[in-house]
């Protein structure tokens, strides 16, 4: 059977009163019929002064009436920039779906009384629905704002329409040109503002739903047993995150031996997060799997090899494993900068880092030999990334440093703080030096056995 082609036109509002110069009065449009297609033929590009259809002012909104009389009269319109109201209209569904393009900006549909609803539609399987074609209308206009015409007899069934997802409704008695302009205008201006309330929405569920992500992924230490106290801070650089590139992570095997890490991923991006996730997760499998120094960073390095995105990405990496007495430690070192020990009377200082070997990633035969260190009965060990070292010190372009990161935590704790509180103080003081918030992610964790 064939489609009938439907009608397009162009609509305009009658002039506004007072005296009019016949000379200057516009002339109706010669408006061509839509092609098969859909499209407008050539003679449909608005035309300027000379007729030359170039420079043509923009064209106003576009209106399409679904309806079965091709001829409703519809009031002339003008849109708020004073443009005339483009008008397409449609018998069915079927002309409709073609007519739909993106260009639309409102659907002005013409419900039939229910003895007349076309059983042809989408909803013919749901009988008894009278809000069928609507629906259907619905489904394929998900940014077009959709207005129904009814008479006025069926005003609860136009309320009913509002109820589904109409913007508003229309009585075809009382339509005219001010009124039909007026409820257009409302109805494009309030599908904006839903469109807008939905992606905002959506915006707000899709970072909350990213915050638990990431809150999920941060490490828990399993430290049950053990009488070392531990203290973590993390500031991920990237704007409104809650995990970057960095990664840490303690736990206690069975043999009361504690194991603690702090790494670094280049970047700070969600892909360099999410890699920090990786490593850190494979990091505390293997250690529970008895794995420990060049061994377990060598497998660690065939982990990174095999799940980076790119072949220029390393990670640097701090292990230590401190004994069941907590006297001594094992210390291996990846490219990253060596912790800070405190000892009970003394002043912090720098662990040894001249036997570390290189980044992961970096080399692919490379080796990471384990240095012993002491620590004595009484201490405070912190370990850092290169983040909290690497901001500026307010003296131009002047960088931190480790030497300035040991005064500065010296300071904080020759005032007595400890902990959580030692760690967000020296942080805070890092980022009042820098003049701002650190662009790189931070990660710091202090183990304390007193």
């Amino acid at each position: 059977m064939p489609v009938p082609v439907p009608h397009q036109r162009t609509a305009v509002l009658p002039q506004q009163a007072g005296p009019v110069d016949d000379a200057s009065a516009e002339a109706p449009a010669a408006v061509a019929p839509v092609a098969g297609d859909g499209s407008l033929h050539p003679m449909d590009a608005p035309m300027t002064a000379n007729g030359s259809g170039h420079g043509a002012a923009p064209q106003g909104l576009t209106l399409l009436l679904i309806g079965e009389d091709p001829n409703s009269p519809v009031p002339e319109m003008w849109d708020w920039a004073g443009r005339r109201v483009r008008l397409r209209t449609a018998r069915n569904l079927t002309e409709a779906e073609r007519l739909l393009t993106t260009d639309v900006d409102c659907i002005l549909l013409d419900l039939a009384p229910p003895e007349h609803t076309d059983r042809d539609t989408a909803d013919a399987d749901r009988p008894g629905d009278e809000l069928g074609v609507l629906r259907e209308v619905l489904r394929m206009a998900r940014t077009q704002a959709v207005l129904v015409l009814t008479a006025e007899a069926d005003a609860e069934r136009a309320a009913d329409a509002v109820r589904v997802g109409a913007q508003d409704y229309l009585f075809r008695d009382e339509l005219d040109g001010a009124v039909l302009s007026r409820a257009v205008r409302y109805a494009v201006e309030r599908k904006r503002a839903d469109l807008a309330q939905r992606q905002l929405t959506e915006s707000r569920m899709l970072a909350q739903e990213n915050a638990r992500l990431e809150r999920g992924l941060l490490p828990t230490p399993l430290l049950d047993g053990s009488d070392l106290r531990f203290a973590a801070c993390y500031r991920p650089g990237r704007s409104r995150a809650l995990l970057g590139g960095d990664f840490y992570d303690t736990v206690r095997t069975p043999d009361g031996t504690v194991h603690a890490m702090i790494g670094d991923v280049c970047g700070h991006g969600p892909d360099e997060a999410a890699l920090g996730v990786e490593l850190r997760i494979a990091w505390r499998a293997l250690t529970f799997a008895g794995l420990c120094g060049d061994e377990l960073l060598s497998t660690l390095q065939k982990v990174l090899e095999h799940e980076r995105s790119d072949d220029e990405i390393f990670a640097t990496l701090c292990t230590v494993d401190i004994s069941p007495d907590g006297r001594r430690a094992g210390l291996c070192l990846a490219g990253h900068p060596a912790p800070l020990l405190a000892r009970a009377g003394r002043p912090p200082r720098l662990l040894p880092y001249e036997s570390g070997g290189p980044a992961l990633g970096l080399l692919p035969h490379a080796r990471w030999p384990r240095r012993q260190v002491e620590l004595g009965g009484s201490w405070s060990l912190m370990m850092y990334t290169d983040g909290l070292i690497e901001g500026r010190t307010g003296e131009g372009n002047r960088r931190l440093g480790q030497e300035g990161m040991t005064d500065l935590v010296s300071r904080q704790m020759a005032a007595g703080l400890t902990g959580e509180e030692l760690l967000d103080a020296s942080v805070r003081e890092v980022r009042d030096l820098n003049g701002g918030e650190l662009t790189d992610d931070v990660a710091v964790l202090l183990l304390d056995r007193r």
